[in-house]
């Protein structure tokens, strides 16, 4: 087995010296090279990104999708792995990339699906109930890219690319504390607004009532975050406040629409 495989791992950043480490030290041992797009960082976010020996490279925020696509340009390899600047390659997941490249049989597919699974500040790994989503993040560029939304950042396919999945399991850290969490939330919120109207979805005015019991009953029940107790119950209420959120402001945007000069 090579001492680093021909795969090219890349992360957007912006404001992340307090976490771009853990992405950068999870794969920097065994990888052909790690990219770091930063976007305009005001603290140490690319002195922490160089230090480590990653390549930082500026781009003005575009969006989540252009600014994914932008950084599957700048890798030299074929084959990418995306991380998050609050995501790591836990030591597992790790040893099955490099199994698969070692042997080869990472040409059985053209995208692999990862597990990534949330985890928070005063946890040391994802609890194996944690809530998770399989992305595809381990790809050959040549058979699908980042979509181009400003939104949603996810890998579209090829028409007849072949998908596997990956058993190893993706650290997911997107909470530093509540008061981080609820302000990413109103941010996101009124992106989402954005991105729908631009699109021309409308959402019904019944979700005002509706959007935070079920969103609460999602979290909570269908999420397992009740395993947590009462850190689970925080996380559902944010959660369904968040949702809410959403419709209220798209709500709200209707509102000025219809009041507003032509």
């Amino acid at each position: 087995m090579t001492d680093r495989l021909p795969l090219s791992v890349f992360i957007i950043a912006r404001d992340e010296a307090d976490r771009i480490a853990r992405p950068i030290e999870s794969v920097i041992g065994w990888v052909d090279e790690v990219i770091v797009i930063d976007s305009g960082s005001n603290d140490d976010t690319v002195a922490v990104a160089e230090r480590l020996g990653a390549r930082v490279l500026h781009n003005d925020w575009p969006g989540y999708g252009p600014q994914k696509r932008f950084g599957e340009d700048q890798c030299r390899n074929d084959w990418l792995l995306n991380l998050d600047a609050d995501e790591e390659v836990t030591p597992e997941l790790a040893d099955e990339i490099r199994t698969v490249f070692a042997e080869g049989s990472h040409a059985r597919a053209d995208g692999w699906r990862i597990m990534i699974r949330d985890m928070y500040a005063h946890e040391t790994a994802p609890a194996p109930w944690a809530y998770g989503y399989h992305q595809i993040r381990l790809y050959d560029r040549r058979k699908g890219r980042f979509s181009s939304s400003t939104v949603h950042d996810t890998v579209r396919p090829e028409p007849g690319a072949r998908i596997a999945d990956l058993s190893g399991i993706m650290a997911h850290r997107s909470i530093r504390s509540l008061d981080f969490q609820v302000g990413k939330y109103n941010r996101y919120s009124g992106m989402q607004v954005a991105d729908m109207r631009a699109r021309g979805r409308r959402l019904p005015k019944f979700r005002l009532l509706s959007e935070f019991p079920v969103s609460f009953l999602k979290a909570y029940v269908a999420r397992r975050y009740w395993k947590y107790g009462w850190w689970g119950f925080i996380l559902a209420m944010n959660y369904a406040h968040a949702r809410f959120l959403r419709v209220a402001k798209a709500h709200e945007a209707e509102l000025l629409e219809r009041t507003r000069p032509s």
